[in-house]
């Protein structure tokens, strides 16, 4: 059985939201259109903001000026819809807000009533947007010497752990953007330095991708009581689940296409 795509899942903001597709775009040495370019800024005033929105450089390493779930693990009750220039905050599927992101009032507005909602949030917080280089972990690690990138997640991997630990996990707890069935758990990990064909569409397998505590929150929920992390290393000794690649070509990824190597 060949290798081929199970689903598709993108994050319009960093660390919050997580919404599943048929089909999705790609671009050459970004990824998947739309994925993480949303991110919310914390303890940076408006020029900060504005730094840390359009510099990579001024992004390395600095995981404590951004709402993540390893640092606010409250946003995990929480889910974003972006549709069009509408970007619409939602919890337990119902609507709070929606906003034009084109707004800046409104932009105002939905970082107030975030921390309205959660009250452990210290404000400000300042909703930022980069098209051109989206917030993803990759644009802020030290660790790595590539900017963007496009997750793949093996489900036979995360269904092998799921089995050795005896816990039900459901894979988008690893956020993974393409997700892979019909090879064995922990081939993908031999991919490392290869190019990878989808749908005509190239990509360089880069890294294996580390983890970190936000894998220990239960879906939709800010109940951290999981410990998959150490779970990770116990069984497999290291903290990694998925594979970084990134976009040689432009194209579109759709359910059910065949990965070539």
């Amino acid at each position: 059985m060949s290798a081929t795509i199970s689903s598709i899942h993108y994050c319009p903001v960093k660390s919050v939201s997580f919404q599943s597709v048929e089909s999705c775009k790609i671009k050459k040495n970004i990824g998947i259109i739309g994925d993480r370019i949303f991110a919310f800024a914390k303890d940076l005033d408006q020029e900060k903001a504005k730094l840390f929105e359009k510099s990579t450089e001024e992004r390395k390493g600095k995981w404590n000026k951004i709402l993540t779930l390893k640092n606010s693990p409250a946003l995990n009750k929480y889910n974003f819809l972006y549709e069009g220039n509408n970007l619409t905050l939602t919890f337990k599927d119902k609507e709070i807000l929606k906003i034009n992101v084109n707004n800046l009032n409104e932009r105002v507005e939905l970082s107030n009533k975030i921390t309205e909602l959660e009250n452990s949030l210290n404000k400000p917080i300042i909703l930022m947007k980069n098209e051109d280089c989206p917030f993803f972990d990759t644009s802020i690690s030290k660790k790595v010497d590539f900017i963007n990138s496009v997750s793949l997640i093996n489900i036979q991997s995360v269904y092998e752990f799921q089995k050795k630990i005896d816990k039900k996990i459901e894979t988008s707890i690893f956020r993974g953007n393409l997700c892979v069935e019909g090879i064995e758990p922990w081939k993908e990990r031999e991919w490392i330095g290869k190019i990878i064909k989808i749908n005509n569409i190239s990509f360089k397998v880069e890294k294996n991708i580390p983890r970190c505590v936000a894998i220990n929150l239960k879906p939709k929920t800010d109940d951290n009581s999981l410990n998959l992390l150490q779970l990770l290393k116990k069984t497999y000794n290291h903290y990694e689940m998925g594979i970084y690649l990134t976009a040689l070509d432009d194209g579109e990824v759709i359910i059910g296409n065949t990965i070539n190597l």
